[in-house]
């Protein structure tokens, strides 16, 4: 009688535990999309009437999946710049700080044909040049002077966000900007490359 429970037991454990010992079957790989790894040059270019001030240019590379739009791209990302005192309060005694500089988000898919689809975000600000501003005096029976007053930097700021079919090799004059108190032209230009 023992043998037989002992038995019965024994069957009965197994087939709990027979779905645990089958072979599992293994999980599909994800499906990855081709890519193409692409180089995107972005330049910026500031004009003081028909004379060129300053170039600025920017490499990026991305992953560009052969597909016909963007859903399976990633985003390349570049940041550079400073960070610029400022103070908050006519007394000079709270300072905040501001980045400035460029900030460039990017997604490519290569359509085929040494074609891409090319999406851009990008945001550029600089200091030019400074205000001066009144302190608020804590003495009234003193005169106005270099210490009643103070410099703020002027801040100066582009941003676009664009949607570009480009050839490989091709340079195409994105945007053209001009800073309504300077005057001054903004131009941005972009290329895009295979990266052999």
């Amino acid at each position: 009688m023992k043998t037989t429970t002992i038995h019965v037991a024994s069957l009965l454990l197994l087939g709990m535990l027979s779905p645990f010992g089958q072979a599992q079957d293994k999980p599909k790989a994800e499906e990855k999309t081709p890519s193409t790894a692409a180089k995107a040059l972005i330049v910026f270019t500031e004009y003081d009437g028909d004379k060129k001030v300053k170039s600025l240019p920017y490499t990026l590379y991305i992953n560009a999946p052969d597909a016909p739009d963007l859903g399976s791209s990633t985003w390349a990302k570049l940041r550079i710049g400073s960070r610029v005192p400022v103070y908050t309060s006519a007394s000079n005694e709270n300072m905040t700080y501001i980045d400035v500089g460029t900030n460039i988000d990017a997604r490519a898919a290569h359509t085929g044909g040494g074609r891409f689809l090319l999406y851009l975000s990008l945001d550029r600000s600089w200091v030019e040049g400074d205000v001066t501003l009144a302190m608020t005096k804590s003495d009234p029976a003193q005169p106005d002077g270099p210490a009643s007053r103070f410099r703020k930097p002027v801040i100066r700021q582009f941003k676009s966000e664009l949607e570009l079919k480009v050839r490989e090799g091709q340079v195409v004059e994105s945007t053209m900007a001009t800073d309504p108190f300077s005057g001054k032209v903004l131009k941005v230009e972009v290329s895009v490359s295979v990266v052999k």
